[in-house]
């Protein structure tokens, strides 16, 4: 799903978040990232098998997205059968390194979380 440009500014980008959210918007395509930084070079089922839920119609949508965007690499070999694998871009590994500090705030968030219901709840 490609988000449109927005008309406010003359090239449809209002801030940086505004351009990286073009490129990762969207439920599955920060998870087909992180995953293939997690598991470089993989192939079409293998991501699927990573990422629990996706269909094979939103992967494939989202895997020319991202490659459409130059976060991703699909490298085709001439073999029989066709063997076709995924990889992440250096465009690509520096937006993962852009998302480590929001992954790390999700995984605290829970815990943090946790904790502020708790003490308004007089739990604590």
């Amino acid at each position: 799903m490609t988000t449109l440009n927005r008309p406010s500014a003359p090239d449809g980008h209002v801030c940086g978040i505004d351009t990286a959210m073009e490129v990762i918007g969207g439920k599955w395509k920060v998870l087909i990232l992180w995953a293939l930084r997690e598991h470089p070079y993989r192939r079409f089922g293998e991501l699927r098998r990573l990422l629990p839920g996706i269909t094979e119609k939103v992967l494939a949508s989202h895997l020319r997205e991202l490659e459409a965007d130059g976060v991703v690499r699909r490298v085709s070999y001439d073999e029989v059968p066709p063997r076709v694998e995924y990889s992440l871009t250096e465009d690509g590994m520096r937006l993962n390194g852009a998302l480590q500090p929001l992954a790390a705030w999700g995984r605290e968030r829970p815990t943090t979380r946790g904790l502020e219901e708790k003490a308004g709840h007089g739990l604590s």
